[in-house]
């Protein structure tokens, strides 16, 4: 029955209209607009979401109503900005970049985007990010500075770890979903994250899906790869239901 349901998910939500809302919200004077969906009754846990690298868009929020639907509250945060949504890639690089290069505001946009995900409640906590936010929820994972925070998830996302950083063994659970023809995040960095992590002694599970290039799990895109896709969201539902029982 649980493989029925998420087959029916995954075949009606790439269709579905949005079923959640926009939230605006600030941090220190800067405006920002996240995005947010909830289920029907009470929620199994909350979801954060970190986007990509064209910011909070209909993709994120597609996720989110998905993440929703299985009875998770979800919240895509914002680390760009309010209608700053880049669209060519120059311009996304650029944006990227600009938080690559200052780590400190990258963790600070990120906590304030978790703060706003709960709303005042103490709320158990996955956090997952797609390519670049794949990156920035390994940031948060490092930075040790996400209180209740019960693992992380990245789908295709950045695996490198800056100079100067580091895993705490202390660390939530990680779960790496990786497409094996990445030619942007190569297995070489998946070995290396492997071997960091193993040193560090942080429980991780790594799944490497064949055939699958970067952005395997984007909709309608080039590079989206169906089975990959499947596979790699039930990986993320099982960590969920493991990561964010009761």
């Amino acid at each position: 029955m649980r493989a029925l349901a998420l087959a029916l998910v995954m075949v009606l939500y790439p269709l579905a209209a949005h079923a959640g809302e926009t939230v605006p919200y600030s941090v220190d004077g800067e405006a920002f607009e996240g995005y947010r969906a909830k289920p029907d009754g009470a929620s199994k846990g909350l979801v954060v979401i970190v986007h990509a690298w064209g910011g909070v868009t209909a993709y994120e929020q597609k996720r989110a109503d998905m993440i929703a639907a299985l009875g998770y509250e979800a919240f895509a945060l914002d680390l760009y900005g309010k209608g700053n949504r880049p669209i060519d890639t120059d311009a996304r690089k650029r944006e990227a970049t600009k938080l690559y290069d200052d780590r400190a505001r990258m963790q600070k946009l990120l906590l304030a985007g978790l703060k706003e995900a709960r709303a005042g409640r103490d709320e158990a906590t996955v956090v997952i990010g797609y390519c670049f936010g794949g990156a920035a929820a390994l940031e948060l994972a490092r930075s040790g500075k996400a209180e209740g925070v019960k693992g992380y998830v990245t789908f295709h996302g950045g695996l490198k770890t800056p100079q100067g950083e580091s895993y705490a063994a202390n660390t939530p659970p990680l779960l790496i979903l990786h497409g094996g023809a990445d030619t942007s995040i190569t297995m070489d960095d998946v070995a290396a994250l492997s071997r960091e992590l193993e040193a560090a002694q942080v429980p991780y599970e790594i799944e490497v899906y064949a055939g699958a290039p970067h952005g395997f799990t984007i909709f309608g895109g080039e590079s989206y790869r169906k089975d990959a896709d499947e596979k790699s969201w039930a990986a993320f539902t099982e960590f969920l239901a493991t990561r964010l029982a009761d």
